[in-house]
């Protein structure tokens, strides 16, 4: 699935959705390496992310979709870093996904999510693969100097 401009426009009539999640750095021989998950058998990553639970607090939802999806648990928060949108699957709803910087020693986690064959692989932030979501990529990079702070 090829993801274009036209993935970024909110139709008028579209229903709405919120989502949480985020970027997961772990510092590895003084590199950052940022978390990563691929659904089989879809061979494309994401952002680790997903829909909040009514009552949920963003934050509270996206360390939930963290852990189901990439299996990482061990979460320190760095900060908010805002949100983006786009549509989702079927084009009949905006996702508008808040996004939280964490960092994290752990480097396997087992995703929890049973509906799901979700796989968690790290990258370091000058070697992303091809990813599925054009704005998450963005994300990463427009966070660099945040990330790079982090470092020892």
């Amino acid at each position: 699935m090829q993801i274009d401009e036209s993935w970024y426009i909110c139709p008028s009539k579209a229903a709405l959705r919120t989502s949480a999640g985020g970027v997961i750095v772990r510092i590895e021989k003084g590199k950052a390496r940022i978390a990563l998950v691929e659904e089989q058998p879809f061979g494309i990553y994401i952002l680790p992310k997903g829909g909040v639970e009514k009552g949920e607090d963003l934050e509270k939802a996206a360390r939930r979709e963290i852990e189901e999806e990439a299996g990482l648990s061990d979460l320190q928060l760095v900060e908010y870093l805002g949100t983006r949108g786009h549509l989702a699957f079927d084009k009949q709803k905006w996702i508008t996904t808040h996004f939280f910087l964490f960092t994290t020693a752990q480097k396997v986690g087992k995703p929890t999510d049973p509906e799901h064959a979700y796989t968690c692989e790290w990258f370091p932030i000058d070697g992303l693969p091809e990813m599925l979501w054009p704005d998450q990529r963005e994300l990463i990079e427009s966070c660099r100097e945040r990330i790079e702070r982090l470092m020892p």
